[in-house]
């Protein structure tokens, strides 16, 4: 039921939603993201969205793996990065190779808490050693519907605890941030670095 809704939203809303997005600033968070990983090899781009991150780590010389569970966003995130952009759920993504680095910017926050700690723990068996997982959350303790969507909102505690349940990462960085959308200043994100160990 709640990924059914989100994903309803994001078929009615992707024009809307990419749109609003594509233009945010992330830089400073991709260049650090970028500054830990421990090699040359592909990103995976989980929830790509319009694509915005993708580009910019293609820009910087990186072969990235684009992943989003919304048709509409994947055809608009396509012809933005131009290359295909591969259309699943990520309770489901599956990779033959190896990362190192994830990146699932505001993309996991869309499943039930349950289903996050089965991502990570599977996910992270798609990183190489050393490699880097980064994902962000609206900071915060609710989780249900909210403006259309399913969102679990996470903070430091119940992120530390999720990540001791997953041996193969350790946190290396939590920070809080400010959205950088206009209009959207008020909101706090929970960014999560981890590494696989």
């Amino acid at each position: 039921m709640a990924v059914n809704l989100t994903h309803e939203y994001y078929s009615l809303n992707a024009e809307s939603y990419a749109q609003s997005t594509v233009n945010a600033d992330m830089s400073l968070l991709c260049d650090e993201f970028l500054g830990m990983l421990p090699d040359a090899g592909k990103i995976l781009d989980l929830g790509c969205g319009s694509g915005r991150d993708s580009k910019y780590f293609m820009e910087h010389g990186r072969e990235v793996i684009a992943v989003d569970g919304s048709p509409e966003l994947c055809r608009i995130a396509g012809g933005y990065i131009g290359h295909e952009v591969i259309c699943c759920d990520f309770r489901e993504y599956e990779s033959a190779g190896k990362f190192c680095g994830i990146w699932a910017c505001a993309s996991l926050l869309h499943l039930q808490m349950e289903d996050i700690s089965r991502v990570l723990a599977r996910l992270s068996g798609h990183l190489v050693d050393g490699g880097i997982f980064f994902m962000s959350f609206k900071h915060g303790n609710f989780s249900g519907i909210r403006d259309g969507r399913y969102y679990t909102d996470m903070n430091e505690a119940v992120m530390s605890r999720m990540i001791e349940g997953v041996p193969a990462l350790e946190v290396v960085k939590m920070n809080v941030t400010r959205d950088v959308r206009g209009g959207f200043e008020g909101q706090e994100w929970l960014g999560v670095f981890c590494a696989k160990v």
